[in-house]
């Protein structure tokens, strides 16, 4: 199978790690279920590519690759903006002006390549047909996430969407996701974070909260240094993953 330019991985689960690192007990009573946005429910790598070399073109610089683009993705837009001007060398440029050029191209374009990841749609309605609450914390504005997600036909199995601009603070502070775990009225025991990259385990982690990393997105290191209850190649197998998680 082919996607965004990649061959996918056979599916299978991986290593499954009970209490990866010592950080997690696989003991809970689930009924919420977070998820990441950008590398784990939708590869949006290549709009995110085309929005910062148009930025990166007004300063007269070369185009960065997708694979390179990728490597930046999971700590915001600003931060996005940063790495790719230094990437070109731009130390001198106005990041506020970069960011906010980055903004208009990427917010009137923000699905020219952008997909779901395989199985992501059919593994969301199993989750809702075992009556679990999911919502989604994503370092994008809400607003822009909540574009997205409505144009992809996703916003439906969220009951809430968290993004970057939504309260104080964002990934990887550990209080957007005990936000999030009071709006349910929930403890972190009865939560899992669904993720992608160091950024969300960190954040998990700091809240308390398990985290099963998807190794298709955008994490910078190795999986074996990412803290994780389970790393699973391919989304489908999430609900089996969740089903098999003791009470």
């Amino acid at each position: 199978m082919r996607h965004g330019g990649r061959t996918a991985a056979r599916p299978t689960a991986g290593r499954i790690r009970p209490g990866a690192l010592g950080c997690y007990s696989v003991a809970m009573s689930l009924s919420l279920v977070i998820f990441d946005l950008d590398g784990t429910l939708i590869d949006s790598a290549a709009d995110l590519a085309h929005a910062l070399n148009g930025v990166l073109a007004d300063f007269g610089a070369a185009p960065l690759t997708v694979p390179l683009v990728r490597g930046m993705i999971g700590d915001g837009t600003s931060k996005l903006v940063e790495r790719a001007l230094a990437a070109r060398a731009l130390a001198d440029a106005d990041l506020a002006d970069a960011h906010r050029r980055f903004m208009q191209r990427y917010a009137a374009e923000p699905l020219r390549a952008t997909t779901v990841y395989p199985g992501v749609r059919a593994g969301l309605a199993q989750l809702r047909a075992r009556s679990l609450s999911l919502a989604v914390c994503t370092n994008k504005s809400v607003q822009l996430a909540r574009t997205i997600l409505e144009r992809l036909e996703l916003t439906d199995f969220f009951a809430r969407i968290i993004g970057g601009d939504s309260l104080p603070y964002c990934k990887p502070d550990p209080r957007v996701l005990q936000a999030l775990l009071a709006s349910f009225a929930v403890t972190a025991h009865d939560a899992l974070m669904i993720g992608d990259s160091e950024v969300d385990a960190a954040t998990a982690q700091a809240a308390n909260v398990p985290m099963v990393l998807m190794r298709y997105g955008y994490r910078r290191g190795p999986i074996e240094q990412i803290p994780c209850l389970a790393a699973l190649e391919h989304f489908a197998l999430l609900p089996q993953l969740i089903a098999a998680l003791p009470d």
